[in-house]
């Protein structure tokens, strides 16, 4: 299925049908995976399967219409809409005689263009390695000559396989003790806003549902904020000045996904605890999206799965000028507003979630006398 002209980056994306209920949202994420990647789509190959194949994931048969389509389109990378196993993605380079990325090596080439901060390239840097340390195989020349010497050289008989895969542990080691020192850091720094009584709020969110532009909103801030996904790959904390109470301390985070990879999960533990350790959660929602509902429990989800899932939560259905909705709050049980309707284009119910702010504030502060009592 032609779909653009062909450019300098052109690209064909492959997905397999296995029956998931979300199918169609997952692929039309990998075309905006693919725009936002900076590719051309120029075809689309899609298939229905019970299982993937073995050898090339889909099949001899889809392999072969695969092979006619990057011809026709002179493209020379296809991208998967899953995760390939290393020998699957060899074979299928072999065959195709191009370029093959999955899903978590888009997403990983999508976070290595934007990461700004020295943190964010080094979280960047380990997942793409710890990615590329599963796919190093013996599939080149250069991999097949012998290394003598000592050192970074290797030793006798050494194959440069072997000599890569040494060097890579040693680069693994490395991020990771920079990233834990930097992991200190953040303790550290969230050890002294204790101290000092404010309250840490982190937006966290489905990716492209507005998170960034909400927190310019609050902030005043000029965080970069576009429709596209992971627009905002680096956490970013301001301080928010709150009518009649104290200043919050607010965090922009990374937004998640559908098949979010562990690789990445784990890279960025120190970010995402940001998350885990916050005094409440802005759970931040596209409410136009017609698969909001998954989008909410993907994040609950992830949220589970870095500790953050016992942070009280607000969820924040943002953009209603979508669909013409009015600003809203809703109460849970407690009293407590759990849910705000609201637009961080427009502004409108802005003060809704400064209200339920300045609520979360004071309950805590009232927490804190009673704990203190108690002690």
């Amino acid at each position: 299925m032609q779909e653009r002209p062909v450019g300098n980056d052109a690209v064909v994306l492959v997905s397999v049908d296995f029956g998931e209920p979300d199918y169609q949202e997952s692929l039309q994420e990998l075309r905006q995976l693919a725009a936002t990647a900076g590719l051309n789509i120029v075809a689309t190959l899609e298939g229905k399967r019970s299982s993937p194949d073995a050898k090339m994931f889909i099949g001899s048969g889809k392999a072969d219409e695969l092979k006619a389509l990057l011809a026709t389109s002179d493209s020379k990378l296809a991208a998967f809409n899953h995760d390939l196993s290393p020998s699957q993605q060899r074979n299928l380079e072999r065959f195709l005689q191009a370029r093959v990325v999955d899903r978590t090596g888009l997403i990983l080439d999508i976070f290595a263009q934007r990461a700004q901060t020295f943190e964010g390239k080094l979280q960047v840097e380990l997942a793409q390695l710890e990615h590329l340390s599963t796919r190093l195989v013996r599939g080149w020349t250069h991999l097949e000559r012998q290394k003598g010497g000592i050192g970074v050289r290797g030793g006798p008989g050494e194959t440069q396989l072997e000599l890569d895969r040494r060097m890579l542990r040693v680069r693994v080691k490395q991020l990771k003790e920079r990233l834990a020192k930097l992991k200190q850091q953040r303790g550290m720094q969230r050890k002294a806003r204790k101290r000092s009584n404010l309250m840490t709020v982190s937006l966290v969110g489905y990716t492209n549902a507005g998170k960034s532009t909400l927190f310019n909103r609050l902030t005043q801030s000029g965080v970069y904020a576009a429709d596209q996904l992971f627009a905002t790959l680096d956490t970013t904390s301001r301080k928010v000045y709150l009518h009649d109470a104290n200043p919050i301390v607010l965090s922009d985070t990374v937004g998640f996904i559908k098949h979010l990879p562990t690789t990445l999960i784990e890279a960025f533990g120190a970010t995402l605890e940001e998350a885990a350790q916050a005094d409440l959660l802005l759970h931040v929602v596209d409410v136009a999206s017609s698969n909001r509902d998954s989008q909410i429990a993907q994040v609950n989800k992830v949220l589970n799965e870095i500790g953050a899932s016992k942070v009280p939560q607000i969820l924040v259905l943002n953009q209603i000028d979508k669909l013409d909705m009015p600003a809203d709050t809703q109460r849970n049980e407690y009293g407590s507003i759990c849910t705000i309707s609201l637009s961080a284009k427009t502004g409108e119910g802005i003060e809704y979630l400064k209200q339920a702010l300045v609520e979360h504030q004071q309950l805590l502060k009232r927490q804190s006398t009673e704990e203190s009592a108690f002690v």
